[in-house]
C-alpha cells in the first residue's frame, strides 16, 4: 500500500486538473450540489438532472449559460436579448421600398430648400417667396373672413362666408390634430416661429400651407363666379403656396403633397355638410350678441 501511494503522487503532480487554477473544473455547479452536503462535509455527489427536464420542448426549465436553470416568467426572462436590439438581417421588400422613399424625399427636400440660408442660390428671391407662402397663413385668412362677413349685407353673402369660417376651422384643428400625432421635423429642423405657433403649425407633416390654399382654391372656384384667367391664377397659386414651403425649408415633398389631397378632402367634407342660410344667420346672430331663443 505505501508504494502504491508513492506512485500515484507523480500522478497527480503531472495531472494538469490538480492545479490551484483549474480546481474549479472538477467541481460541479452549485445548483448540482446535494442539499445536505457543505463545502467540506466529504465527496461531493453531482444530481442526476430527470430525463423529462431535459426533453421537454416546452421549456419548462430552460438553462441558461452560466448552468442554472429558470422558470418561465423567472428573473431570467429578463436576460434575453429583446427584438429592438437585434439587427435584422432579412428585411421585407416593403420595409426597403418605404426607407427608399423617404431617403429620396429628404434628400430631395434639401436640394430644393434653397431660400433657407441668406447665402443661398435663392436668396434672393427669399422675400419674394415668403411673402407667398405668408398668403397661405391661416390667420390671413380667418381675420379676412371675419372682416367681409361683419360687412356682409346679404344673406347668400353670409352663408358663403360662414360655411369657408367653417372649413377654415376644420382645416386648422384637422391639420394640427395630426402634426401632434405623428411629429415629424422639416428637413432642415427650423425652429417655428411666433406665426407658427399662433396657427398651430409647429410640425412639418402634413403642410398646413398647402392644405388650406387647396381647400380655398376649390371652396372659391365653386361659390364664385370667375374668368378662366382668375380660376387658372387660383388654381396656380396654390400650387405655389406649396413650393414655397418647400423652397423655405419648412416642409418635405411628401408633406406638401399630404397637404394637398387634405386640402381636397376638407373641401368634400364641407360641400357635403353645408349650412344652409337659415343655420348660418343663426350663428351670425350669435356671434353678434342678437340671438334672441324661441321659448
Amino acid at each position: 500500500m505505501p508504494g502504491s501511494q508513492a506512485r500515484s503522487r507523480p500522478r497527480d503532480r503531472n495531472n494538469v486538473l490538480t492545479r490551484p487554477e483549474f480546481m474549479s473544473l472538477n467541481q460541479p455547479p452549485r445548483r448540482e450540489q446535494v442539499g445536505g452536503e457543505g463545502r467540506g462535509s466529504g465527496p461531493r455527489r453531482p444530481v442526476i438532472r430527470q430525463q423529462s427536464q431535459q426533453e421537454d420542448p416546452g421549456g419548462r426549465g430552460r438553462e441558461s449559460s452560466d448552468g442554472s436553470q429558470a422558470a418561465d416568467g423567472g428573473p431570467k426572462e429578463a436576460s434575453r436579448w429583446p427584438e429592438q436590439d437585434c439587427m435584422q438581417l432579412n428585411p421585407s421588400f416593403r420595409g426597403i421600398a418605404i426607407n427608399s422613399l423617404l431617403a429620396i424625399d429628404i434628400s430631395l427636400s434639401k436640394r430644393l430648400g434653397m431660400c433657407v440660408g441668406a447665402h443661398g442660390t435663392g436668396a434672393p428671391l427669399r422675400p419674394m417667396v415668403t411673402l407667398l407662402a405668408l398668403t397661405g397663413h391661416a390667420l390671413p385668412w380667418i381675420c379676412g373672413t371675419l372682416i367681409c362677413l361683419w360687412r356682409s349685407s346679404t344673406l347668400a353673402g353670409q352663408e358663403v362666408l360662414v360655411n369657408l369660417l367653417m372649413a377654415l376651422i376644420l382645416d386648422l384643428m384637422t391639420v394640427a390634430g395630426i402634426q401632434k400625432l405623428v411629429k415629424r421635423r422639416g428637413p432642415w429642423d427650423f425652429p417655428p416661429g411666433l406665426l407658427d405657433y399662433v396657427a398651430m403649425d409647429t410640425y412639418s407633416f402634413p403642410a398646413a400651407h398647402a392644405s388650406r390654399a387647396v381647400m380655398v382654391a376649390k371652396f372659391l372656384l365653386n361659390h364664385l363666379v370667375l374668368a378662366v384667367p382668375l380660376r387658372i391664377l387660383l388654381y396656380l397659386w396654390a400650387f405655389l403656396v406649396g413650393v414655397s414651403r418647400v423652397l423655405l425649408g419648412k416642409h418635405h415633398l411628401s408633406d406638401v403633397g399630404c397637404g394637398f389631397a387634405l386640402g381636397f378632402l376638407h373641401f368634400s367634407l364641407v360641400e357635403s355638410v353645408w349650412l344652409d342660410s337659415a343655420t348660418c344667420q343663426t350663428l351670425v346672430s350669435i356671434g353678434t350678441l342678437r340671438w334672441t331663443p324661441l321659448l
